[in-house]
């Protein structure tokens, strides 16, 4: 026999008997797919638009996945809050931050792509990424195979 064995059945506060559940972690536990209803994961949480506003999780999932243990630690519906929305303010702050991670201070234009931290520039500048003969046309970056098969499609 590998390990303690799970007694079965788990008297809760918030619940009341639970027959399939066991303490683990101090948090009742279920396997998979026998959890109470309006208990939520985080990813059921974002789809909606909810926050744990400070709660702490009050039970957990557990499963196993390729011979590891896997939790899914859960919250009570009732215990969470509506997600925070951006103020207007936030959200051009975040757009003119992203602008300027377009912005190439070579070319002092808007690349219309995020530079590369590593690069500091767009890749017109990097003889190694990309060779322009015209500065007026748009900044494609070279990929092998790309700008031979759009050479032969002109």
């Amino acid at each position: 026999m590998s390990g303690p064995r799970r007694r079965r059945g788990l008297d809760t506060d918030r619940w009341a008997f639970q027959p399939l559940a066991w303490e683990q972690d101090g948090l009742p536990t279920w396997a998979y797919g026998f959890a109470l209803r309006g208990l939520l994961t985080r990813r059921q949480m974002r789809a909606e638009d909810l926050a744990p506003g400070g709660a702490l999780p009050v039970a957990q999932v557990v499963w196993t996945h390729k011979r590891h243990e896997v939790r899914a630690r859960l919250w009570d519906r009732a215990d969470l809050v509506a997600k925070r929305v951006s103020s207007p303010a936030q959200l051009v702050a975040v757009g003119l931050a992203l602008a300027a991670r377009r912005w190439c201070p070579e070319c002092r234009r808007d690349v219309g792509y995020c530079i590369r931290t590593s690069l500091g520039c767009c890749v017109r500048h990097d003889p190694d990424l990309f060779t322009d003969p015209d500065p007026d046309v748009s900044v494609v970056p070279a990929l092998p195979g790309v700008l031979e098969e759009v050479s032969r499609a002109a």
